[in-house]
């Protein structure tokens, strides 16, 4: 059997996922401000980004370059619902209260990651994301388990490419073949495993049922200790 000695994870969706009262606070505080039902669409959100972007291509590069972005983005969205006092202070509320403070963990993260760390594995993240792909994991209390975090805003390329796949085997300096690999859609893991990794796509639904998919991360324990059929 094959040693492994890296394994890497996906964050939305497998590692964490996006808090709901988070998403509900600010929906009924906009409402207040606003004195009208607040709804964020998909095309709402593109427009706010590209209004908060001011015509910049990447959007950001640094953390400092995404709290600022993140910050006209509130205000825009603001500006959008026709609210108009305290436009700054409301703007400033909406940063705090949801920059990388809208995830939660999954029941059995910490158990796995705890399981991959005390036998000596390497653990990293490969996410489609901003620069503050570290400090969102560190606010969870599980950054200290990585030692690498490559996020696509950083790299320049997202998943399935090879390039972000490359860039985080060499951060840890591993190979495909030694790494596995854990994302919660399918195109993504599909692209790792065509890249050498051996992937798994977390299907906590139990729909998926071939061979490489798995309902909890505790099926990579298995996996790794012989016991996953």
């Amino acid at each position: 059997m094959v040693k492994y000695k890296a394994v890497f994870f996906d964050r939305d969706g497998t590692l964490t996922y996006f808090d709901k009262e988070k998403e509900i606070w600010r929906d009924q505080i906009i409402s207040e401000w606003s004195g009208k039902p607040f709804k964020l669409s998909y095309d709402k959100m593109m427009t706010l980004f590209n209004l908060a972007s001011e015509g910049k291509k990447p959007w950001y590069k640094t953390v400092d370059d995404e709290k600022e972005f993140l910050k006209r983005y509130y205000r825009y969205l603001l500006i959008g619902e026709n609210i108009k006092e305290h436009l700054d202070i409301r703007a400033k509320l909406l940063f705090n209260e949801l920059w990388c403070r809208d995830r939660a963990l999954f029941p059995e993260t910490i158990q796995v990651l705890e399981y991959f760390y005390k036998n000596g594995y390497k653990m990293g993240v490969i996410s489609d994301t901003s620069p503050s792909l570290e400090y969102s994991l560190q606010r969870l209390g599980i950054a200290k388990y990585f030692t690498s975090f490559t996020a696509s805003s950083l790299v320049g390329a997202g998943k399935p490419s090879p390039i972000i796949f490359n860039a985080a085997l060499n951060a840890q300096g591993v190979l495909p073949k030694e790494s596995l690999y854990v994302d919660d859609y399918k195109p993504e893991a599909d692209g790792a495993r065509e890249q050498g990794f051996t992937s798994f796509l977390i299907d906590r639904s139990g729909n998926k049922t071939d061979k490489w998919s798995i309902q909890s991360l505790k099926q990579l324990i298995d996996f790794v200790e012989g016991k996953y059929a």
